[in-house]
């Protein structure tokens, strides 16, 4: 048996690996090893490691990390006991190869404790760029680290390539969010309505902002744009979900909780869990933010998204994404917009650009036939030349 070491530190990229953590479950030459780590370990964000375990995973480590701060020292100081910890856990587990999603600081910790211990990494979602984030430069760094490549669109697979990894090793899968909408089953939405006891009112919405970590001190006032179009609605539904653990992430959460204090029309949720998540994408009239769901997994519901600012530039799109700039009057004109009766009619004909399904089935195809005992040694892949 395989043993593949599958790390997981969000709620998100939780709902993104569910299916390829109960393929490698289900797998007859694959061992399942789960660390939980991050946000999944935190009440202050919901302790979504209970959400895993409700869905009958055993969680074999759990690495705490994350430090009661959001500033640049308190998350660089959590990267570091990240790092011990991860250390401690891969000696522990022994595993033949680390599975890891993604472009976070949790997530990069992972990776070099394994790549110092010698495991080679699988990397799932590389060589997508968000231009106003971090996690760029994480995310291209990780996929240096890693030895297997799942990408979800063909220009990522290109990017992948750039980086110098050998074509051979990188996989065009499609993205995985899709899996999980397929899945599933939503909630109806009386059932959500319950489920959350929140009202939906003739038109509704669905926010996720988190911070822009590239940019000093722009979040609150971004956020403050945001709710002062936000307000100008009448008759809309508020549905918000809390930002990740990021830098200068705790002043949105305030932001939030006070905008639902003065408005009856909106509610947030620290975790909404998946089951829950995408069964609101489902029930509202669009997304409002700057999640990468918006691009990635809102589309697939023929539903539209505002994505505001930069955290997200860079990626692919969707024909129903409405870029926006981080000021009320540009968010006003894309709430306008997204609202139109022109714009919804166009939204039965979109294409989602991540695919339509099987990503999850087609990594565990590829982890069960991929022999991992000579993956550590990589030459540089060099492009051809013109």
């Amino acid at each position: 048996m395989k043993k593949i070491c599958v790390v997981t530190g969000t709620r998100a990229e939780y709902g993104l690996l569910r299916w390829v953590m109960e393929g490698i479950r289900q797998s007859r030459v694959l061992e399942l090893q789960l660390v939980a780590t991050g946000m999944h370990l935190s009440p202050e964000f919901g302790m979504t490691v209970n959400a895993i375990e409700a869905d009958g995973f055993k969680i074999d480590r759990k690495v705490e990390m994350l430090l009661s701060s959001d500033t640049p020292i308190g998350v660089a100081k959590s990267m570091g006991l990240g790092m011990i910890g991860f250390a401690d856990a891969l000696a522990d587990l022994q595993p033949d190869l680390m599975l890891v999603l993604g472009d976070r600081y949790e997530i990069f910790a992972a990776a070099s404790a394994a790549m110092i211990a010698r495991i080679p990494i699988a990397h799932l979602h590389g060589g997508e760029t968000t231009e106003g984030a971090f996690d760029e430069a994480i995310r291209h760094s990780i996929t240096k680290m890693s030895h297997l490549h799942f990408v979800a669109a063909e220009e990522y697979r290109r990017h992948v390539i750039q980086l110098g990894e050998h074509p051979d090793r990188v996989f065009n899968v499609g993205g995985l969010g899709i899996d999980n909408i397929l899945r599933l089953k939503l909630l109806t939405r009386e059932e959500l309505e319950a489920d959350l006891d929140f009202k939906f009112l003739s038109r509704n919405l669905l926010i996720t902002f988190h911070p822009v970590t590239l940019e000093h001190n722009t979040s609150a006032d971004q956020m403050q744009e945001i709710l002062a179009a936000l307000a100008e609605l009448e008759d809309v539904g508020l549905i918000f979900t809390m930002p990740n653990a990021d830098t200068e992430g705790r002043v949105l959460f305030q932001k939030i909780k006070d905008f639902c204090l003065q408005h009856s029309n909106a509610r947030a949720y620290t975790s909404l869990g998946q089951l829950r998540y995408l069964s609101c994408i489902q029930h509202v009239d669009g997304v409002v933010g700057n999640s990468s769901s918006g691009l990635a997994e809102v589309p697939s519901f023929k539903k539209g998204t505002i994505n505001i600012g930069d955290r997200q530039r860079g990626r692919i799109k969707a024909a129903s994404v409405i870029d926006s700039e981080p000021n009320r009057k540009s968010i006003r004109v894309a709430l306008d917009h997204i609202f139109s009766a022109e714009f919804q009619t166009k939204l039965s004909t979109v294409e989602n650009p991540y695919g339509n399904a099987g990503a999850s089935d087609a990594i565990v195809r590829k982890l069960e036939s991929q022999f991992l005992g000579d993956l550590l040694k990589k030459r540089f892949y060099d492009l051809p030349g013109p």
